[in-house]
């Protein structure tokens, strides 16, 4: 398994899909040797070999931008420096040094390469050992960049990772339509694999403090519809979108309040925006959260908006729906293809984004039915299913069978 993060050292949303599809897999007795970017404890793994490519630590990691590819990939594989590990080309080639010493001494029966990160560690692997690579998209440069466009040598990458791979994982129909038609793969190569939740993981003695949002507490208490979303500050989240249509709402129906939980290159750029827009009271920006002021994010709110250009899946959407929240998700986000008792709308229609948080907030009726049944359907949604199909693609490739 070739990733490049783990909880506790994640930003996103690619760590926790990865730690939980892993267990899963341990689970149906999967021995596996799991390769990071970083050295660091992973405290409550012991259900799988963690090798740290490189002496980085997880903050350095996370300060070579893996998320925003158009700032950090400028040069190919052949021109980078192993040693400077400043850039981020020099740990993907430090990394696929580590993997090739690695399956010369413990040969895999499956190489599985999650996202652009790895397809070169992972192309590399099945060279050396002529085991079939599976690679998994969790999202592809088409997603990063909200457009066409994008950084041409990711693009490049993923190119090559979904050409040479032997079996291709994709996280919605929404990202193999993508992989499809963006990169002209045959759509019978690709298997579609929803992500899951494990509710279990959320048994851990957390309780919702009420007094670290105690002004936004006071709100509610005062009949105030307080409106969520936990995301990386970027252009693929749509979040211009979203603070427009909060403004919109605001203009309908004053007892609206937004609480953004994250950060990211377009933090200052939202901030500005709330204030031209007149909301500035409205919108409350936390900063990056993890750990219990993440989960204190999700409780604090009534609504959560998922307002992504193109969003894979969303696994964020399924944490909130735990947390007690309705529900309101972009068409392009892949979580809709497994949730349905939720409210959906362009990433662009800010009027009809306005016009579903007016809807909600105004009938208590709605907001409850929308609460209670994405619990019962999210419910359903089991790592245990994921690993079971994931099994299903390792044993077939490792046959031969397409």
């Amino acid at each position: 398994m070739l990733g490049w993060e783990l909880p506790p050292h994640n930003s996103g949303g690619l760590g926790v899909a990865c730690y939980h599809m892993s267990k899963a897999l341990a689970l149906k007795g999967a021995k596996i040797d799991f390769v990071v970017p970083y050295t660091a404890a992973h405290p409550g793994i012991d259900f799988m070999k963690i090798h740290s490519a490189t002496v980085l630590s997880p903050l350095e990691r996370y300060g070579l931008g893996a998320y925003d590819s158009s700032k950090v990939i400028e040069k190919p594989l052949s021109k980078a420096d192993m040693n400077d590990l400043k850039d981020m080309r020099g740990v993907q080639k430090r990394y696929i040094k580590f993997v090739e010493q690695l399956v010369k001494r413990n040969k895999p029966d499956v190489i599985h390469a999650h996202d652009w990160l790895t397809m070169e560690a992972g192309i590399r692997a099945k060279e050396l050992t002529n085991a079939p690579l599976v690679v998994h998209v969790h999202a592809t440069e088409f997603d990063r960049s909200g457009s066409n466009s994008g950084n041409p040598l990711v693009h490049e990458i993923e190119y090559q990772g979904l050409i040479m791979a032997d079996r291709i994982v994709a996280v919605s129909n929404i990202t193999k339509n993508i992989i499809v038609e963006k990169y002209g793969i045959p759509a019978d190569k690709v298997e579609v694999v929803h992500n899951a939740i494990d509710v279990s993981s959320f048994d851990d003695g957390y309780q919702y403090d009420y007094s670290t949002y105690k002004y936004l507490e006071a709100l509610k208490n005062e009949g105030y519809t307080i409106v969520t979303t936990v995301t990386r500050f970027t252009i693929q989240k749509g979040l211009a979108n979203f603070v427009r249509g909060a403004a919109l709402a605001c203009q309908k129906y004053d007892k609206l309040v937004f609480l953004l939980a994250g950060d990211g290159e377009q933090r200052d750029e939202l901030i500005a925006l709330a204030s031209s827009l007149g909301i500035s009271d409205k919108v409350f920006f936390t900063g990056f959260v993890r750990g219990k002021q993440w989960r204190d994010a999700y409780s604090v709110g009534d609504v959560f908006v998922m307002s992504s250009v193109s969003e894979p899946f969303g696994l964020t959407a399924l944490e909130a729906a735990h947390h007690g929240n309705a529900l309101v998700i972009s068409k392009q986000s892949g979580v809709g293809e497994v949730l349905h008792s939720i409210f959906r709308y362009d990433f662009w229609d800010e009027n009809m984004l306005a016009d579903q948080l007016i809807g909600i907030a105004t009938s208590q009726a709605l907001k409850n039915s929308l609460q209670r049944d994405v619990m019962y359907e999210y419910d359903r949604i089991s790592w245990h299913d994921v690993a079971d199909k994931l099994m299903q693609i390792y044993n077939s490739t490792k046959q031969g069978v397409k």
